[in-house]
């Protein structure tokens, strides 16, 4: 098989959530037991840190794999979904996985495939498990793909993890409440192992607590071990003030006011790794917090696209990533702001343009994606929430329109959802 066929093979053959929605989602562990024991259980052959959580997920799980890279070790990052290429998801030390690797594991695994008919995301863990166990990482750090309880990634037993926050997303998966919804994420919890909690709140934490105790781990929050202030911003990056087992000074190559939050969690899941024996180091710290998007390939967070106008993307896309956002625009200068807006029909899209400013101009498109809500649905929604634009036929063709429109002062966003992004970055 070549690189294309294999693909081709990967997409068409397997249900893939992010294409087609909640059909590809397999309610239980059963074959990614099967799959990893078929291949000789590469799970329990390297060491890992599980990253769940609603939104900075993959800001945490970058910020970590950067900062151990730059400790001197051997760490695979596994992360979903891609942007552009399908070898973004498995990296070790910032490279892609090999497209040949790709192709050798269908190859090898292809019966075995075909076998337990699992889902593309199944797949892919498998494939990324293989792949550090062959590598031989000395850790990997890995992102939960949905929720966390029957998360495909929940079969490995991490040196320890960390839930980043909780919001409303999937409810139809993990519940309509932050409880249950934290009781899903929670579900990564293992006996004997420390977590971290990014965020507390009312709602999640008896339910964090009463999860731990039920799975014999132990937790920390975040902001009881250290304090984050931003002493200084641009559009790269952020001067950050720490506070934990005395003072620090470091940079942050990410921009958004959210990244603070997550910054915080890294932290403080960076000292936890030390207390396990890590050796870490302040330099590393430091040199990894700033060089986290060259050392990763990290993007698709406050992303500059252009300047004069400024053109801005992010892959935020529910309630809480779109707030995020909204503050972050709020504290750029800019006249007019542009908007160039999508989403996929599974989100609560009302409730996401409800939040958009009404004094924007909108740009509004479809993603390329079976899951993406067609224009005109989008259109009549935002027209019955009071939002005026015009439909274009691509994300290529909305921001063309923006970038056309916009005055140099003005500020252009890209977003509305992953697959939006996707297209532009």
């Amino acid at each position: 098989m070549t690189y294309p066929e294999t693909l081709d093979y990967l997409y068409q053959r397997l249900p893939m959530f992010q294409r087609v929605g909640p059909k590809a989602f397999k309610k239980d562990l059963t074959n990614i037991i099967r799959l990893c024991a078929a291949l000789d259980n590469p799970e329990r052959k390297f060491r890992s840190v599980h990253v769940a959580g609603t939104n900075g997920k993959g800001s945490v799980s970058n910020m970590l794999a950067s900062v151990l890279q730059e400790a001197g070790y051997r760490v695979g990052l596994y992360t979903s979904p891609h942007l552009r290429s399908f070898t973004e998801r498995i990296r070790l030390n910032g490279a892609e996985i090999p497209e040949a690797d790709v192709v050798a594991f269908v190859e090898r695994s292809k019966s075995v495939i075909e076998a337990i008919a699992p889902s593309f995301f199944e797949v892919t863990v498998a494939m990324a498990f293989d792949y550090f166990a062959r590598q031989q990482v000395d850790i990997a750090v890995i992102e939960v793909g949905l929720g966390g309880r029957l998360d495909s990634t929940n079969v490995i037993v991490p040196e320890m993890g960390v839930v980043t926050n909780i919001s409303y997303d999937h409810m139809n998966f993990l519940g309509n409440t932050l409880g249950l919804i934290a009781g899903e994420k929670a579900g990564i919890f293992k006996a004997g192992k420390r977590f971290v909690i990014g965020q507390r709140h009312p709602e999640t934490e008896p339910v964090f607590h009463a999860k731990a105790a039920e799975a014999g781990a132990s937790l920390v929050f975040a902001e009881d071990v250290a304090e984050v202030r931003v002493v200084e911003k641009d559009l790269e990056g952020q001067e950050l003030e720490v506070e934990m087992d005395g003072k620090m000074q470091l940079r942050l190559g990410l921009a958004g006011e959210y990244q603070r939050e997550n910054a915080r969690t890294a932290l403080v899941a960076l000292k936890e790794l030390e207390e396990l024996g890590w050796e870490i180091g302040e330099e590393a710290v430091k040199n990894g917090l700033e060089r986290v998007r060259t050392n990763t390939g990290f993007r698709g967070r406050m992303s500059v696209l252009g300047k004069g106008p400024l053109v801005l993307t992010d892959v935020g896309h529910n309630e809480a990533g779109v707030r995020q956002i909204l503050d972050a625009i709020a504290e750029l200068p800019h006249e007019r702001l542009h908007l160039v807006w999508g989403s996929v029909f599974d989100k609560d899209v009302r409730k996401i343009l409800e939040m958009l400013p009404a004094n924007a101009t909108f740009y509004f498109v479809s993603p390329n994606v079976p899951r993406g809500m067609p224009v005109s649905d989008l259109v009549d929604l935002a027209t019955e929430v009071g939002l005026e634009g015009v439909a274009y036929p691509s994300v290529a063709a909305g921001l063309e329109a923006a970038r056309a429109q916009a005055q140099v002062e003005d500020l252009i966003f890209v977003g509305g959802s992953t697959f939006v992004v996707a297209e532009i970055i």
